[in-house]
């Protein structure tokens, strides 16, 4: 008989956030009023932090994994939660660079 993994499902959810939070902070400033969209720089530290915490959740359900041995369910779910961690912390990654040159092209140009 299986056991459920928490860990695994938590680490999806994590990893869902993470990928989803840059996304739809873009998505949000453009369709609110009086948002601009450097206001949605907001979401990359929580795109991250999301992305870090996916990894570390899909790492704690590996090891129950391998504590009950393989009885514990979740080892797709960890090991897409792992795939989403890391796209989610690209994707902030690549937001933060993206505001980083704005703000230097800005500088540069006044």
């Amino acid at each position: 008989m299986r056991s459920s993994n928490h860990r695994s499902s938590a680490a999806v959810l994590a990893g869902l956030l993470a990928v989803a939070a840059v996304p739809v902070a873009v998505l949000l400033s453009r369709q609110t009023a009086g948002v601009r969209l450097l206001d949605a720089v907001w979401a990359i530290p929580v795109g991250a932090l999301c992305g870090i915490a996916a990894l570390l959740f899909a790492r704690g359900a590996r090891g129950r994994i391998r504590r009950t041995l393989e009885q514990a369910g979740g080892a797709g779910r960890a090991r897409v939660a792992g795939i989403l961690g890391v796209a989610g912390i690209c994707v902030a990654l690549s937001a933060a660079i993206a505001v980083g040159f704005y703000e230097l092209l800005v500088r540069l140009e006044g």
